[in-house]
């Protein structure tokens, strides 16, 4: 009976030990994610200030190379440049993080957008509309430029009466957008979708447009302003105001794995937003793209 007993009370011992040892190792874990987790939130809020609030951390960027003046290719063809990339340049600089791989991926919005929602990119920067859609499937930040949509004819060939968007609405004329964008969204709620022709590419949309073949197409004002002005030889022009302002806020697109990795992610990236706009920085990005 005794050693029936020393054996039960042995038993029970070492089963403590080994729930200890389990506990242990799960609790280590839980700390280890915690602190990951944590140092972002203490760096932030130690003294207020988001100087280098991101450093160690690794985040993987998307954007569009084919949207100037925000994000395409200089003329070696292999290196992206703009508005987005400079305003990158300068939250790695405030905030501290370092992009995966070294380099920004490329890709077209749908597919960009695509990425971000499915959490095979942590955010993206490309002139992206901030639209009640897509918050369904990502987080926005702040916003850092607000653009409207305008309209673009072709002065050669694009039906003279055409002065404006409400033109468009009789559905007698073709209009071409870029898949995923703001112009995409608006012409799907206010357009006959028979007059609708979608590009993958904006690229496309003003050659269709140069070549005739189609009568108008609806951008951005700014992206559709800066190709008017260094197209050599173009023959497109801005017709109409500026419209669906408001619509087309431009802010850093977040994954929501992204966001529940790093809780305080997007407010961060507010607060640097909110101290490149007092510093001058966004001014002076401005007047270097737009001017």
């Amino acid at each position: 009976m005794k050693k029936k007993m020393r054996r039960i009370l042995s038993f029970i011992v070492i089963l403590g030990s080994a729930l200890m040892l389990f506990t242990a190792c799960f609790n280590g874990d839980k700390v280890s994610k915690t602190e990951n987790e944590g140092k972002v939130a203490k760096t932030y809020t130690e003294d207020g200030s988001i100087e280098g609030a991101l450093e160690g951390v690794e985040l993987s960027v998307g954007t569009t190379g084919l949207f100037a003046p925000f994000s395409y290719y200089d003329h070696d063809g292999s290196t992206l440049i703009g508005y987005d990339m400079d305003f990158l340049n300068e939250l790695q600089k405030i905030l501290g993080f370092t992009i995966a791989g070294g380099t920004v991926k490329n890709m077209d919005y749908s597919a960009l957008t695509t990425s971000v929602a499915k959490g095979k990119l942590d955010m993206a920067l490309a002139a992206l509309c901030a639209t009640d859609e897509r918050k369904e499937v990502m987080n926005f930040s702040n916003i850092y430029y607000d653009s409207g949509l305008i309209i673009a004819v072709n002065k050669e060939m694009s039906p003279k009466e055409i002065t404006g968007v409400d033109f468009l609405k009789s559905g007698n004329y073709t209009v071409a957008v870029e898949k995923g964008t703001a112009s995409h969204i608006y012409a799907q709620k206010n357009l006959p979708a028979e007059s609708i022709e979608v590009h993958d590419t904006i690229t496309t949309a003003y050659e269709s447009l140069e070549q005739g073949k189609v009568d108008v197409l609806i951008q951005d004002h700014p992206g559709v302003a800066y190709y008017i002005k260094t197209k050599s030889g173009t023959k497109l022009e801005t017709v109409g105001e500026e419209f669906n302002n408001g619509q087309a806020p431009y802010a850093i697109a977040v994954s929501f794995d992204t966001s529940e990795e790093y809780p305080e992610l997007v407010d961060i990236l507010n607060k640097a937003i909110e101290e490149l706009e007092e510093n001058g920085t966004i001014d002076a990005l401005n007047s270097k793209w737009f001017e």
